[in-house]
């Protein structure tokens, strides 16, 4: 990966603001995969697709976007405002699950018996320790928690897992590969990236199949390593997608001995460097984050009580939100916590949370931050989270250019 030699680079996190066109294909087809629907017209799709991918590539690069992705356009969306695209896609990408709600998964759950420290613990979005503290707030059809009660949930249940879990999504990674890097040769790219979900955030769906959730979660990782393999020998650098690491600690209802919750993280981290076996760090960012929905987030774990584990995936550069109001006094933790040498960090230094758009000198100042810290070559100006399908893409065209005007500001403080 590129590191910022003479000058601040800018990435973001992945998701973006997705065409109207797109949307509406997606739409039909995120619906029929979720029921067991054929997926409609094809062609129409993969040439719609191919199309927005390399103009959102084009549009990353006239905004100043160094390290561009495909914006996560491969990822079939529910809605306008979709939060869960970025683990719901995998799904279809693998055999073992069945709907919800179908035949098959309600034969396996009669026979379900497993009760395990983590099948318990593990509460539903509704249950989450900050939902119960703001319970007023997000039941509120008018404020901004009700997006995750209507356009961003998807209208079905989350598939079950009723059989062994393989990865059958081969076709799919290629196109979306395909897509990228043409984009990437057209719009003159040197570096791009791609997203796929950790498997710690993917295996937190329902099993029904599996003795033990260990189980089920290598089983995920050993299907995900075919998807990382995949993007890293295509030449691009894959991002990992894990933000349930800090976020599970708000689903654990109630709150657990910080020792416990960790322990119970390190399996997912052994699971996701067992996913990662045989890549090369140098080629592989990690990205976390405390959730992308709007809400107040007073029960997020801090990161400096999980950043030991943050750095223990086998990883070249750590993504981390930055920019929020609730994250951003966090810079602080890279003073007593050293980089790893060689490493990159990447924080966000605008956000998915709000709707005001920072001020470029507010993004330089928060680059300058990390820089004198960490080094300045050893930082990529990146965004907290997705901006695609959390904020109206008016805005979030907006937040990227003032990422990119930003870390200009940025470069002529930090290198005169």
């Amino acid at each position: 990966m590129k590191h910022s030699t003479d000058r601040i680079l800018t990435t973001h996190a992945g998701s973006l603001s997705r065409p109207a066109n797109l949307i509406a294909i997606s739409k039909s087809i995120a619906i029929g995969e979720a029921k067991g629907d054929d997926k409609g017209d094809d062609k129409a799709y993969a040439e719609t697709l191919a199309a927005a991918v390399a103009d959102v590539v084009k549009k990353q690069r006239a905004l100043g976007v160094d390290i561009p992705d495909d914006g996560e356009f491969g990822k079939p969306v529910a809605g306008s405002y979709d939060y869960g695209a970025w683990w719901n896609y995998a799904f279809a990408r693998m055999s073992g699950f069945s709907p919800a709600g179908s035949a098959a998964a309600a034969a396996h759950e009669t026979q379900h018996k497993k009760s395990t420290v983590a099948d318990v613990a593990l509460t539903s979005f509704a249950n989450r320790r900050d939902w119960q503290k703001f319970g007023e707030f997000y039941l509120d059809p008018e404020s901004s928690g009700s997006l995750m009660g209507s356009a961003a949930r998807r209208p079905v249940g989350r598939p079950a897992c009723t059989g062994p879990i393989k990865y059958t999504g081969h076709a799919a990674l290629q196109a979306d590969i395909q897509n990228l890097k043409k984009a990437m040769a057209a719009a003159g790219a040197e570096e791009g990236f791609m997203c796929s979900i950790g498997p710690g955030s993917f295996a937190r769906g329902i099993d029904l199949y599996y003795k033990t959730e260990e189980e089920f979660l290598f089983a995920a990782a050993d299907a995900m390593h075919e998807e990382y393999k995949a993007i890293v020998d295509a030449g691009i650098v894959l991002q990992i997608d894990d933000p349930s690491l800090p976020d599970n600690w708000d689903m654990i209802n109630p709150e657990p001995p910080l020792k416990e919750f960790k322990k119970f993280e390190a399996v997912r981290m052994a699971a996701l460097n067992h996913a990662l076996r045989g890549l090369a760090a140098d080629r592989i960012r990690f990205h976390i984050c405390w959730g992308s929905w709007h809400g107040p987030h007073t029960t997020d774990i801090p990161l400096k009580d999980i950043v030991d584990l943050v750095l223990s995936v086998n990883a070249g550069a750590y993504s981390v939100e930055a920019g929020n109001v609730r994250h951003e006094h966090e810079w602080r933790v890279w003073q007593d916590v050293k980089l790893p040498d060689g490493k990159l960090l990447i924080p966000g230094v605008v956000s998915h949370a709000t709707n005001i758009v920072e001020h470029p000198q507010v993004v330089a100042d928060r680059i300058v931050r990390y820089a004198k810290v960490v080094g300045r070559d050893n930082v990529i100006a990146g965004t907290d989270c997705g901006l695609g399908g959390r904020i109206h893409p008016q805005i979030a065209w907006a937040k990227l250019q003032a990422l990119s005007d930003g870390a200009r500001l940025a470069t002529k403080e930090l290198w005169g």
